[in-house]
């Protein structure tokens, strides 16, 4: 009878287990994807304008080293240009969708909507902004 009892306490803490590992997966995708519903609506709303959207993480070296340089021509592009930070472990289902492989990845998008080139790795101010120059933005 003790080697019953045991059994069943063992078996009854292994199902609970089970099923906190699974509701916590559901509620982080559940957030994941209100999260990331949000960051493409914001992406989707705003002015027709040629937009970089880098999506890279806050902790990862390189995209460390990009966020002064997307602040700066964040405010130099304002009005011409958006510059969007999309942060992928935060936001996976935007990773997702621009099919990201590795951060920090650079994605060009025209006035329409579509993506009209694409950069993996740190990339310098000057590249961005020849980038935007060869898609009309002044």
């Amino acid at each position: 009878m003790k080697k019953a009892t045991i059994l069943s306490v063992i078996t009854l803490v292994f199902l609970t287990a089970i099923f906190m590992v699974a509701c916590a997966e559901s509620s982080e995708k559940k957030q994941t994807k209100a999260v990331a519903d949000t960051s493409k609506v914001a992406v989707e709303i705003t002015k027709p304008l040629p937009k970089l959207i880098d999506l890279g993480s806050k902790s990862c070296i390189p995209c460390k080293k990009m966020a002064p340089i997307l602040d700066s021509l964040r405010e130099e592009y304002k009005g011409r240009a958006e510059v969007i930070f999309i942060d992928t472990r935060e936001n996976r289902k935007a990773a997702a969708d621009y099919k990201i492989a590795f951060i920090p990845t650079q994605v060009f998008i025209d006035t329409t909507g579509k993506e009209v080139f694409r950069h993996v790795g740190f990339y310098p101010a000057d590249s961005i902004v020849m980038q935007f120059k060869a898609m009309g933005v002044k």
